[in-house]
């Protein structure tokens, strides 16, 4: 590795490599939770230090230079070897105090971890939580996350998983919504009613289709990937949604329709690298994990 990059103030081979990977300092600004002007300085700092420009601006935003691409894989091998040593500290650490920081999507940070997460603090008040709200992968061997809890089984090498859950979903809908459109009686009522559903993400559609109902992204008058948003659009009377009954029960606004209808369930896996897993405070944090989202099965 170049002797110049070795010795590099560690944020700024990370802010390069948020601006290569993102194209923007919008972006990077988001990856890093910083802000553009400090990712903007910190981009010139490496590029002073280095004695090159490492990028070029572009209508869309920053584009590697021919000096910056020869840089990319030496400080994608700094942090591979950061998150190693990172990773070798955890597994030697003991105590039961300290923070345990855990990623789950939006709507389950949103609606179902809040009661487990205080519950765990006061069953242990030295460990401390960070919780990322995300529907995106966090890296585990990066430390990004000490525990993911996902609705699919992740593919990483070197993590731990464990499938703790199937989560039952229902149909449901605001009774005010209801009172104005009238309840169904059978699937066919259920489909003619206004739906909520995803923009982008195909998952709704997915699910209808294994329940035997073709529809496509237009047969949602109301669509949004904010997951918690979805939630919301549906309890303020935007349509019939599909959520976890473990949060449609829990709710006085919305009713839930054709309760004897078979709909797919959400399998819940927790992860942890194996390192990590073994440090007493992510144990407990795990187990309690554990036992909370298998009661809602």
């Amino acid at each position: 590795m170049d002797n110049t990059l070795a010795s590099l103030d560690w944020s700024l081979v990370q802010a390069f490599l948020a601006v290569a990977e993102t194209g923007s300092l919008s972006g990077a600004a988001r990856a890093l939770g910083s802000s553009q002007p400090t990712l903007g300085r910190k981009v010139r700092e490496i590029e002073a230090a280095m004695g090159a420009e490492l990028f070029r601006r572009h209508a869309k935003g920053l584009a590697l230079t021919d000096a910056g691409q020869a840089m990319l894989a030496p400080a994608q091998a700094m942090r591979a070897a950061a998150g190693q040593m990172a990773l070798i500290a955890a597994g030697e650490d003991r105590a039961l105090a300290g923070t345990v920081r855990i990623t789950a999507s939006v709507v389950v940070s949103h609606f179902v971890l809040p009661p487990v997460l205080v519950d765990l603090r006061r069953a242990y008040p030295g460990i401390e939580i960070d919780l990322v709200a995300s529907d995106s992968s966090e890296n585990l061997l990066f430390r990004e996350a000490d525990i993911a809890v996902r609705m699919y089984r992740p593919g990483q090498l070197d993590v731990v998983t464990r499938h703790v859950a199937d989560l039952p979903t229902g149909a449901y809908a605001a009774a005010g919504y209801l009172d104005r459109a009238g309840r169904p009686k059978t699937v066919d009522d259920l489909l003619a009613l206004d739906w909520v559903g995803f923009d982008r993400n195909e998952m709704i559609i997915r699910g209808m289709a294994e329940a035997g109902w073709n529809v496509d992204r237009n047969f949602f008058r109301l669509r949004t990937d904010d997951q918690a948003a979805y939630w919301q659009l549906v309890r303020a009377g935007g349509g019939v949604g599909i959520m976890q009954q473990a949060i449609g029960e829990r709710e006085p606004q919305v009713e839930r329709l054709l309760p004897d209808m078979p709909l797919p369930v959400l399998p819940v896996w927790l992860t942890a690298h194996e390192a990590v897993r073994r440090v007493p405070r992510v144990a407990r944090v795990w187990d309690a994990l554990s036992e909370a989202l298998a009661a809602l099965s």
